[in-house]
């Protein structure tokens, strides 16, 4: 094998990570949504970079045609270039994360599950990069739904900076929706399983970058179709569509890490869901279909404690 850092596993120390370490991982959190809170720093910031023609204050209906599309060129691209950038600012701070945890340069790492899977990073980088089910297709729905006028006429307004009950909003009933279709992915046939979730279900011991690798069904049943209808419920405007974004992006993606989160046990505690307890669902199949929440399995009572799996399949003291 070739040497380097790349191939270097991590292991695990008896040394807890300092407080200030921890602050450190947490503060992941806000740099996931650094492009959001910047251009809404004292909620006008944005009109100091941008010329007042390149964005809407109010919502706007773009006009469209007897095909129900709007003219691309007389939509406004700005909101839907700055969406984009902050999922790539976003993916870029979290990657960053989890190259320095993989480096055990932000304190001591756990494991999930105690076997290693072990792979160099740029591998992982460029699978995870390359996926078409992850980023191209919602890259291509986000672009089309943006520029042909089909999101509501919120989601083109620029006015009134970050609201945050409405990000919560969409972060809940995204991940309710999805919990269902992917409850329906697994219990409605064998076919419609194997056609659609069983692709991502390869990975029993899944690692950060395993995130996006699954099928084309799965993502349009199980991210886009929530996307569309979570846009039509919720009332947003431009910067907490994009704030919501990129937190979604990035927590589907922390929740498939090999590692214990420094911030799991809260998270645990508030019913948010860790990757523990996505492991949990690759490894078992029948548990904790929720994503973001467990609040939905735990009504379900479909609800698997990552702990009760402790010492077995999964690493001791999760």
């Amino acid at each position: 094998a070739a040497e380097g850092v790349d191939q270097k596993e991590p292991v695990a120390t008896s040394e807890s990570p300092t407080w200030s370490m921890t602050l450190v991982t947490w503060l992941l959190w806000p740099l996931i949504c650094t492009l959001p809170l910047c251009l809404t720093w004292g909620e006008t910031a944005y009109r100091s970079v941008f010329p007042e023609s390149w964005y809407d204050e109010v919502p706007v209906t773009p006009e469209r045609s007897s095909y129900g599309m709007a003219d691309p060129r007389t939509v406004k691209p700005l909101g839907l270039i700055l969406g984009l950038l902050a999922v790539v600012v976003g993916q870029f701070f979290m990657i960053w994360y989890h190259y320095l945890r993989r480096c055990i340069m932000l304190g001591n790492v756990k494991r999930v599950q105690p076997q290693i899977r072990d792979y160099l990073f740029a591998e992982g980088l460029k699978t995870h990069l390359s996926n078409p089910e992850g980023f191209v297709l919602l890259g291509g729905y986000l672009i089309g739904s943006w520029m042909l006028g089909w999101m509501p006429s919120t989601y083109y307004s620029f006015s009134g900076g970050i609201n945050w009950k409405h990000v919560a909003a969409q972060l809940l009933l995204q991940d309710m929706i999805q919990c269902f279709m992917h409850l329906g992915e697994h219990k409605i046939s064998t076919w419609v399983y194997q056609n659609s979730h069983k692709p991502h279900h390869r990975f029993t011991n899944p690692r950060l970058f395993d995130a996006f690798d699954g099928s084309l069904v799965d993502t349009i049943c199980m991210i886009l179709v929530p996307l569309v209808i979570v846009a039509r419920l919720v009332p947003a405007n431009v910067w907490s569509y994009m704030t919501f974004g990129t937190l979604y992006a990035n927590w589907l993606v922390l929740i498939h890490s090999e590692f214990v989160h420094p911030w799991d046990e809260v998270f645990r505690k508030l019913g948010f869901g860790t990757a523990a307890d996505h492991h949990v669902h690759h490894r078992l199949f029948v548990y904790n279909y929720g994503h973001l929440f467990m609040y939905w399995d735990w009504a379900l009572g479909t609800y698997r404690d990552p702990r009760s799996l402790a010492g077995k399949q999964f690493s001791k003291d999760l």
